[in-house]
């Protein structure tokens, strides 16, 4: 940033603006939905978080640019969080449907959505974070920081997320040093519950040989039909997921059960595009029509690996996939 620059824009150069807030959208737009875990949602706030600064500009006092957005859209998180009005209510209809009767009903938030990993802005955190950037991005993470209070939250992921110091946190907080750290302590003490215990085995690394292997024989499985073979490459406990739906099958017995009478009805056959999302393998999923051989878009599966096996899959619906710039439709 240049003095200039920074002139220019208080002048009202949108030009000027953009050159200056540009190299933040991406990660802003990471920390938004961080907080709200919702990619839509995530969007709409960064785009309120570059008008409240394009608005405040002639208030900067010149300092950290990227230390005055954050704050600007940490804040704008919270007043969504807030407004309650602004967050459609869950779709609970689906509760006694008869596929789902051996279900439970899943406390999960069920506004999550995936993040494309092309969008995703790697940024080197500060030296007091306490989580690598692909951790912080996974799925489990995302969800476990829905469950925690907003501020809560915030703290959270300014302090052991982005590695800002106490000092900053609490400036963009409007609060004290003594309130973030107490938040910190009641945040970390949930996530310690809530995140997969530390004797679960680690996912492979991206892209390794492992992860590769594992997919390619998944696909093969879910576009066999093949059941068995599906449950076969899970965890015992492995979870099927299918958000914004508030049910889950835990188990291998159960997510057969579902796959077998529900997943592969009627003969249906898939065909899976993959893709990744919050730092995991996913796979565009299309459902094959048995007349003309086009296979239709029918949703996203993220997978969440530990070791060599399927812990869980996480299903969404097409309404998610617009930022995957996926085909609708694949021919034959």
């Amino acid at each position: 940033m240049t003095d200039s620059v920074l002139a220019r824009a208080r002048s009202g150069d949108s030009d000027a603006f953009a050159e200056l807030t540009d190299p933040y959208r991406r990660e802003l737009h990471v920390h938004c939905y961080r907080i709200l875990g919702s990619f839509n949602d995530a969007e709409d706030l960064l785009q309120e978080t570059l008008l409240s600064a394009w608005q405040a500009l002639d208030r900067f006092d010149g300092r950290s640019l990227r230390a005055w957005l954050y704050r600007i859209a940490t804040n704008r998180c919270l007043n969504y969080l807030r407004d309650t009005s602004r967050r459609p209510q869950a779709a609970g209809a689906v509760v006694r449907e008869s596929p789902f009767v051996n279900a439970t009903h899943s406390d999960e938030p069920w506004w999550l959505e995936p993040y494309p990993d092309v969008l995703i802005d790697d940024v080197e955190p500060g030296p007091e974070a306490r989580y690598e950037a692909r951790e912080a991005m996974s799925l489990a993470f995302v969800t476990a920081l829905q469950l925690l209070p907003p501020r809560q939250r915030a703290a959270l992921i300014l302090r052991d997320v982005l590695g800002f110091a106490a000092d900053e946190a609490a400036a963009m907080l409007d609060t004290t040093e003594q309130s973030v750290t107490s938040a910190l302590k009641r945040a970390r003490a949930t996530l310690a519950r809530e995140l997969p215990p530390q004797g679960q085995e680690p996912p492979p690394a991206p892209g390794s040989a492992v992860e590769q292997e594992l997919v390619a024989r998944l696909v093969a499985a879910f576009e066999a039909a093949d059941v068995d073979r599906i449950v076969a490459l899970m965890t015992e406990d492995a979870w099927l997921r299918m958000p914004p739906v508030p049910l889950e099958y835990q188990g291998r017995e159960l997510a057969g059960k579902f796959f077998a009478t529900v997943a592969f009805r009627q003969g249906r056959r898939y065909r899976l595009v993959p893709t990744r999302a919050n730092g995991q393998p996913a796979f565009a999923v299309y459902l094959r029509d048995p007349v003309n051989g086009v296979a239709r878009m029918f949703g996203l599966f993220v997978i969440t690996l530990a070791g060599d096996r399927v812990s869980a899959i996480t299903r969404f619906d097409n309404a998610f996939l617009s930022p995957f710039g996926l085909p609708r439709t694949l021919a034959d």
